[in-house]
């Protein structure tokens, strides 16, 4: 890999504006009067199709008084992050978001949100505004989407992504560009990767685990960034993002070639699985089988959960992959999905 130019201390200035911009979730020094003080730092936690909760408690009601839910998304400013504005007796949706959402009403001092079918794009902060003319008011409270951080690479080779490119690429394998937050936190769990790749605002980042020279020479372990890229005319590898899935990923045994994997799936009333739905039954399925398969991109990949010595040789659980291999003159077997 092409060493990483500039200074560590300039890494660490990058690494650290992303952590607090993401990490701030309300203004602690300030009193609120009408809407109850949420803990520091709230989170509510949910999987791809869940129903969860936002929470927002009035501590007391004003006579005249609306409350509004926004998304805040600094890529889209404006009307279109407005989920819902409610007065005591009715709401307005607003927007795909909008359209699963409703408010809880639990008792009558209870403004959260319901929101249900989680997406992965639903991930991110979320604004409760009690607003009443004179003195308005808000909380803001993260929603985390649980889910796997994934490296995808073109099959015409390793860096051959521009960033429209890499987001169609998540997309057709059941995932989206991963979010700073998102592969931070894959990070923290454990990705090691030599590879920069695109992720959601535009940036280029890798993440390390075990320094070596050959990725970023003898920096520590950290996210190392290349900053914003130009979008239309760099190319790089990608970081998606995907969370759990309704259906179920299994194997069948044989030596075939791709399109015969294509043809044995459809036999059993499924097809050949995306990579993102191989990493989330991986994740969150546990799924395990020491057998390389064929997938729907082309590529042939096995999922282990309990490394041992004859599944690829490496310490760490993960998916191995055998890249992109001839269509037809290997054979392999099959990873379905229904």
């Amino acid at each position: 890999m092409t060493p990483i130019t500039g200074n560590f201390a300039g890494i660490l200035v990058i690494t650290l504006s992303y952590f607090i911009q993401s990490s701030a979730s309300y203004n602690p020094h300030r009193k609120l009067q009408y809407l109850l003080e949420p803990p520091v730092q709230v989170e509510v936690a949910g999987r791809r199709g869940d129903n969860v909760t936002l929470p927002c408690i009035l501590r007391i009601k004003p006579k005249h008084y609306k409350i509004k839910w926004t998304k805040l998304d600094p890529e889209h400013l404006g009307q279109q992050n407005i989920i819902m504005i409610s007065n005591a007796n009715a709401f307005k949706p607003y927007g795909p978001v909008g359209r699963r959402a409703s408010l809880l009403r639990a008792h009558t001092m209870d403004a959260s949100l319901l929101l249900s079918h989680l997406e992965l794009g639903d991930d991110g902060r979320y604004q409760c505004e009690l607003i009443n003319g004179i003195e308005d008011e808000n909380i803001v409270v993260t929603l985390r989407i649980e889910g796997v951080v994934f490296p995808y690479q073109s099959k015409r080779g390793r860096y051959k992504f521009n960033f429209h490119e890499a987001k169609l690429a998540c997309a057709e394998q059941d995932g989206m560009l991963a979010s700073y937050n998102q592969l931070y936190r894959a990070w923290t769990e454990g990705l090691d990767w030599c590879n920069a790749g695109w992720i959601h605002d535009g940036t280029v980042h890798y993440p390390i685990v075990h320094p070596r020279p050959v990725c970023g020479g003898n920096l520590p372990a950290g996210i190392r960034s290349y900053g914003p890229k130009n979008k239309n005319h760099d190319g790089f590898d990608a970081f998606c993002f995907t969370s759990q899935i309704p259906g179920s990923v299994f194997y069948i045994t044989g030596s075939f070639s791709y399109d015969q994997a294509v043809y044995a799936c459809k036999r059993q009333g499924s097809e050949l699985a995306l990579v993102g739905q191989l990493y989330a039954a991986w994740r969150f399925q546990k799924y395990d089988q020491c057998n390389g398969g064929w997938l729907k991109d082309g590529s042939v990949r096995f999922p282990i959960v309990s490394p041992r010595k004859r599944c690829g040789g490496v310490p760490e659980a993960g998916i191995r992959t055998f890249g992109f291999p001839s269509k037809t003159s290997h054979l392999y077997g099959a990873y379905c999905y229904r």
